[in-house]
């Protein structure tokens, strides 16, 4: 049985997609993992201990904001878990839905001193 088609033209001066994507794939990872700082080019510090981190690039009342809303749904969640427990236990996660609202109110103060809110009255 015959070949009705030619064998594609190969360019042995390049390199292998393999290599190519194997490269790319090489860039993203030191992007990602090993950033630089962009005015001179040297690796950018980074703490070593820390699993989470949060940018010190953003300002804080985005950082108020979402620990608002963080605290938010903490309280949330532990009041939906404080009905399905029996009397001692939702005492206890009572409280603690408690203390995530004394926080929420704290947080919420800082948030009002930080970028107090702009309201007009209406006559």
């Amino acid at each position: 049985m015959h070949k009705k088609t030619r064998n594609p033209y190969v360019d042995h001066n390049t390199a292998p997609l393999d290599t190519k994507l194997h490269a790319a794939a090489q860039r993203a990872i030191d992007h990602y993992l090993f950033p630089t700082n962009k005015n001179d080019g040297a690796p950018a510090e980074r703490p070593s201990n820390n699993l989470f981190l949060v940018s010190p690039n953003i300002d804080t009342e985005t950082l108020l904001a979402n620990a608002s809303e963080n605290l938010a749904s903490a309280a949330e969640m532990a009041t939906t878990l404080a009905f399905n427990l029996d009397e001692s236990q939702r005492a206890i996660a009572l409280g603690i839905q408690q203390l995530i609202e004394l926080s929420a109110l704290l947080v919420d103060r800082a948030q009002e001193q930080v970028a107090p809110a702009t309201s007009t009255a209406t006559a």
